[in-house]
């Protein structure tokens, strides 16, 4: 029995939740115009995730998340600029407010 009990094959383990990423809210999203910069957009969204290293004109971010061993789920959002500026976005967000969308 103690075998047993050592060895963690019991009913009840407990599986960590495991979140990956940026966290992004549709709070966040609804914050988000057209012409903004990259300093303001950075400050409502934080850095990204992924980066071009060639050009600053695509920002992505990406969240996944696993609970307790269940099956993953992923949401992305992905920014794009025009000569320093918001220009739109795609992914997994929609927008509630006149925001830029794709």
């Amino acid at each position: 029995m103690a075998s047993f009990l050592i060895s963690g094959c019991f009913p009840g383990v407990h599986k960590i939740d495991i979140p990956q990423g940026n966290v992004v809210t549709q709070d966040m999203i609804d914050q988000l115009r057209p012409g903004m910069t990259h300093s303001q957009v950075r400050f409502i969204m934080g850095t990204p995730l992924i980066t071009d290293t060639f050009s600053d004109n695509r920002w992505d971010y990406l969240y996944s998340f696993q609970k307790g061993g269940s099956q993953r789920e992923q949401e992305r959002i992905t920014l794009y600029f025009t000569q320093g500026q918001l220009t739109r976005f795609s992914g997994d967000f929609r927008p509630t407010a006149a925001t830029p969308s794709e």
